[in-house]
């Protein structure tokens, strides 16, 4: 009887350890707005309207996310890629380089 007892309460333990346990939801739709900032500390504010309040949330180095909130509740998540600045510092190597192949200002013949 007493192993019983014990098996039962260390398995109703062990369910509630897994509740409780869970992984974390940054934003989902529908949450409120002061639940999204306490899970998600390094928001700012993009864009503020009279309803509607957008928070910008940065996902990593490539992209970032906007949050959209309408009367207090998340309504729309979208993710935006930054802008790359690789092109541009491509662009000015290539020109470098062309330079260094040069004499006065004329190609290489």
């Amino acid at each position: 009887m007493m192993i019983k007892t014990l098996a039962t309460l260390s398995v109703v333990f062990l369910l509630g350890a897994c509740a409780v346990f869970q992984p974390r939801i940054p934003y989902q739709l529908g949450m409120s707005e002061s639940k999204f900032l306490r899970q998600n500390k390094e928001a700012v504010i993009s864009q503020l309207n009279e309803n509607k309040k957008v928070y910008r949330l940065t996902n990593d180095d490539r992209f970032y996310i906007l949050a959209t909130f309408e009367n207090g509740e998340l309504v729309s998540l979208e993710e935006k890629e930054l802008a790359p600045q690789w092109p541009r510092q491509r662009m000015m190597d290539e020109e470098y380089r062309y330079d260094d192949n040069t004499q006065d200002g004329q190609p290489d013949q």
